[in-house]
């Protein structure tokens, strides 16, 4: 199995084009040790190679540049589209405004939980619009009520199995107020059948229970929320008084009793560990601040565009 990360940025990407922060500034300057980063998508394939096909998870709105930063999932000679398929994880504005980018396609097939799809065509109804310009076919992800889990193949990738989990998180600002939060955002697992290893994937996770760290204990590599790294991030930011916990996200650090992501990543033994999703405030961003060094010791990776994993 082969995974690429296209975007490992939060919604605006870094730096952000209206932000005068610490770490946009600085960058701007030239004074920060930090890569550029668009917003947080990832493709996976069986093995990577010419030809084979890959599945994008999220639809960033940047999809066009990771498009062409990305030769693999650019079109073959023959015209032949790599990109079989889409799984949206949530609905969640930056993770699903890309699919416009993919009007062009004769089909496109989304994989979506049916809160997913109610916002899609609802609140935010962007596969309407699509449906304008090329066929779409939803395949439900059965998340919802008392079902948490689901497997599901994806045609063109049959060395690969998937699994959709549910997971804490947030409504999207767009989404109207419901009481069945199952299937508002989901994790995804992978599993290569041919060597067994496991992928954890889940950007936006608003909190990790025992149900959560029993599926990272199973993986052999995980690519989990790397939003913040505080509860209180943004307000020393001097960017508002909103929590990690009230935008939907488990911060890197302990909160009082709460643990933080790194304690969940610790617990959990994966082999490879890997932060994605970084919001444009985080000093984990800084390659030489104390931030990454604590990381690094805990042997905990931070994602960047065009990262290449393989498992």
């Amino acid at each position: 199995m082969k995974l690429r990360v296209l975007g490992s940025g939060a919604g605006g990407g870094f730096p952000l084009w209206n932000c005068c922060c610490r770490q946009c500034s600085a960058w701007r300057r030239g004074e920060l040790d930090a890569s550029a980063r668009t917003q947080s998508s990832i493709a996976i394939s069986q093995d990577g190679r010419p030809g084979d096909g890959w599945l994008l998870v999220n639809a960033s709105p940047d999809l066009p540049q990771q498009i062409g930063a990305t030769p693999a999932l650019q079109p073959g000679q023959a015209g032949e589209q790599p990109i079989r398929a889409v799984v949206l994880l949530d609905s969640r504005l930056h993770h699903v405004a890309g699919l416009l980018s993919l009007r062009e396609s004769r089909e496109l097939e989304v994989y979506a939980t049916p809160l997913v799809f109610e916002d899609l065509t609802s609140e935010l109804p962007l596969l309407n619009v699509l449906e304008s310009y090329c066929r779409v076919r939803w395949r439900m992800l059965p998340i919802a009520g008392d079902t948490r889990s689901a497997a599901f193949e994806i045609p063109g990738l049959p060395a690969l199995s998937f699994a959709a989990v549910a997971v804490p998180a947030q409504a999207p600002r767009h989404a109207r107020l419901r009481s069945d939060a199952a299937g508002e955002c989901i994790a995804l697992q992978v599993q290569d059948l041919r060597s067994g290893r496991r992928l954890f994937l889940s950007p936006a996770l608003a909190g990790v229970g025992e149900a959560e760290l029993a599926c990272m204990r199973e993986a052999d590599c995980i690519v989990v929320d790397g939003t913040f790294w505080t509860e209180l991030g943004l307000r020393d930011a001097g960017l508002g008084a909103v929590s990690a916990s009230d935008k939907g996200h488990l911060p890197q650090r302990r909160h009082g009793e709460q643990p933080g992501m790194m304690d969940v990543l610790l617990a959990s033994g994966a082999p490879r560990k890997v932060l994605t999703h970084i919001h444009h405030s985080n000093p984990i961003l800084d390659r030489r601040g104390p931030q990454r060094r604590e990381l690094q010791e805990q042997g905990i990776e931070v994602a960047h565009d065009g990262m290449e994993i393989e498992l």
